[in-house]
């Protein structure tokens, strides 16, 4: 196994700047550039020097021992100060130490699946972790990095295992003394694994929502207040207002968090029967993202509804209350309604993601269905009697093969490249 080094931290100029040695002789070269490492886990102030005994800089050195770090390999850590002069010549000196070099995008993290120091899902999580924008991210993220959903899949890999072998266990000695009828012991077993897919499947969506984002639609007439709303909800000059209909021909993206929650506000074309080629094609992406979008906000004036028929979810309200004055209306030049929508917009998505499970990805979706659809060709086998116990020990290890390439325990080669190599460098 090679040594490879890296910077851990952002790349910039900033206080501090971390690189990260793992590897063999990780240790090696910390002594090399530090003339001794501390106790292992514990720090200290070196003095870092080049080849030639020229003074580096002065850094907090951390060492750890195998099986003791992140990678599970000898590493060492180096706090220098977070200048890009002393980060370059420093990454010179470890890239002239024989046996050391760059570490590749994700690399670090990949030796710790390596390693058995993370789960593939765990994986997944730090990449989330790192990600994570509002409260909702890091809190889901956290769950999954902290082994959650690989402990639930380890139980059911347990219950899984112990139904098939009461099942081989039977065929194995079927000419001797031993129960012949051990279905309702397996059925048990299959029944509450099966349920416990089905509960995370139902969460997915809302977990994927919070780990992509929610899609909220501002729809409605033109010169109804749409992009002064959205503006406002941003907080800045977002989409171009004016008193001319039609203004707005494409969909305007703002990115921002509600209750928590990840959000993207869409402004959309306004909605009218129109002649203008250009207009049109803005009024029909219009109406696909309002489709498509998790929540619509459509504003009404006078002229009543616009060319788009609620549904039940949609949140209708008055616009251009300054001007019309209704208690209840929205105001987005004068504030009033502002606050009660965005409100209204939280407790509407938060209502969504009380479901959520630990599953956040459509390769965790595909694996639990793939399980599922296993486990009930199982049950249909074993109705059938003994004599398809040997197919049904099939399903149930096919099932199992699917959990273990959702936490990585079988052959996911094909994966690990498209994983890891989202990763920062120094991951």
């Amino acid at each position: 196994m090679d040594t490879i080094f890296a910077l851990a931290s952002a790349p910039g100029k900033a206080g501090v700047a971390v690189i990260r040695v793992s590897g063999p002789l990780a240790w090696e070269a910390g002594v090399r550039l530090a003339g001794s490492l501390p106790e292992p886990r514990r720090t200290a102030v070196r003095v870092l020097r080049d080849r030639q005994g020229g003074v580096l800089d002065e850094a907090l050195v951390l060492a750890f021992p195998d099986g003791a770090s992140f990678t599970g390999e000898r590493v060492v850590e180096f706090q220098i100060h977070g200048s890009q002069a002393i980060l370059r010549a420093v990454l010179r000196e470890l890239d002239a130490v024989d046996g050391l070099r760059m570490a590749e995008p994700g690399e670090f993290t990949r030796r710790a699946l390596e390693n058995d120091r993370l789960d593939l899902t765990q994986v997944e999580a730090l990449a989330d972790l790192i990600e994570s924008e509002t409260e909702s991210q890091r809190v889901q993220a956290l769950r999954v990095f902290s082994g959650a959903l690989g402990q639930k899949v380890d139980g059911w890999r347990r219950d899984l295992i112990q139904a098939a072998s009461l099942l081989e266990v039977t065929i194995d000695f079927a000419d001797e003394e031993v129960p012949v009828d051990v279905s309702d012991d397996v059925s048990g077993f299959l029944d509450r694994v099966t349920l416990a897919l089905e509960a995370e499947l139902r969460g997915l969506d809302a977990a994927e929502r919070i780990r992509s984002g929610f899609e909220v639609a501002i729809v409605g007439a033109p010169n109804v207040g749409k992009s002064s709303l959205l503006n406002a909800l941003a907080g800045r000059d977002a989409a171009i207002t004016s008193e001319i209909a039609g203004t707005t021909r494409d969909v305007i993206e703002v990115r921002m968090e509600i209750a928590g929650l990840p959000v993207t506000l869409l402004d959309t074309a306004g909605l009218r029967e129109t002649q203008d080629p250009v207009e049109k094609i803005g009024i029909a992406r219009a109406l696909d993202r309002a489709r498509t979008s998790d929540l619509r906000v459509i504003l009404v004036d006078d002229r009543g509804l616009p060319e788009i028929t609620p549904v039940e979810g949609d949140i209708v309200v008055g616009s251009k209350a300054d001007l019309t004055g209704h208690a209840n209306g929205l105001s987005a030049v004068t504030g009033q309604g502002v606050d009660r929508l965005v409100r209204e917009i939280g407790e509407r998505l938060s209502e969504r993601v009380q479901s959520a499970g630990l599953a956040t990805r459509e390769r965790h979706r595909v694996a639990f269905e793939q399980g599922k659809t296993s486990l009930g060709a199982a049950k249909d086998l074993l109705t059938r009697g003994s004599d398809c116990y040997d197919l049904a020990a099939e399903e149930i290890r096919s099932a199992i093969r699917s959990l273990e390439l959702l936490i990585g325990r079988v052959d996911v080669e094909n994966l690990l490249d498209e994983i890891f190599s989202s990763f920062c460098l120094g991951k």
